[in-house]
């Protein structure tokens, strides 16, 4: 695309030294005020008529080249905006993806909780906790606890 772009604007500016007219199939080139054909001058030697229709050539594909560059521009606009309406796009899939991973991580450390809690109280009614493993139990139910907390603040 750049050298496609690069190429293009090559053109233009050789273009702008000195502008092919095709008139009555034959070539002219305008450059200043004066008319070429094939290096010579020959403004002078053409019949005013001649003269007119060269320069209607000249100004109607002139005209024709202004409407080929806001063409171009409009479609550089329009690819700069659907490019930008991509970006956007992407950005908030990422942005809901991170979302549901959040909540994913949330309801996680919310259901290990629970079990844990659970787990917890049975053995304790059973009574087949010492006093190391209560709390061993009451450290994972805290870290558990904490867990819930940082999925929360992520959400």
């Amino acid at each position: 695309m750049k050298i496609f772009t690069t190429i293009l604007l090559f053109i233009f500016c050789i273009s702008l030294n000195a502008q092919e007219v095709n008139f009555k199939d034959t070539t002219y080139k305008i450059k200043g005020k004066t008319i070429l054909q094939d290096g010579v001058d020959v403004t002078t030697t053409l019949s005013v008529e001649d003269q007119a229709g060269v320069w209607e050539a000249f100004n109607k594909q002139k005209a024709l080249d202004k409407e080929r560059e806001a063409a171009e521009k409009a479609i550089k606009k329009a690819e700069k905006e659907q490019k930008a309406a991509e970006k956007k796009q992407k950005k908030a899939e990422k942005e809901l993806k991170a979302k549901e991973k959040a909540q994913s991580k949330f309801e996680d450390a919310n259901d290990d909780y629970k079990k844990a809690v659970a787990k917890y109280e049975k053995l304790s009614k059973k009574g087949k906790l010492s006093p190391n493993d209560e709390a061993k139990w009451l450290e994972k139910i805290q870290d558990l606890k904490e867990d819930i907390e940082k999925a929360k603040r992520k959400l």
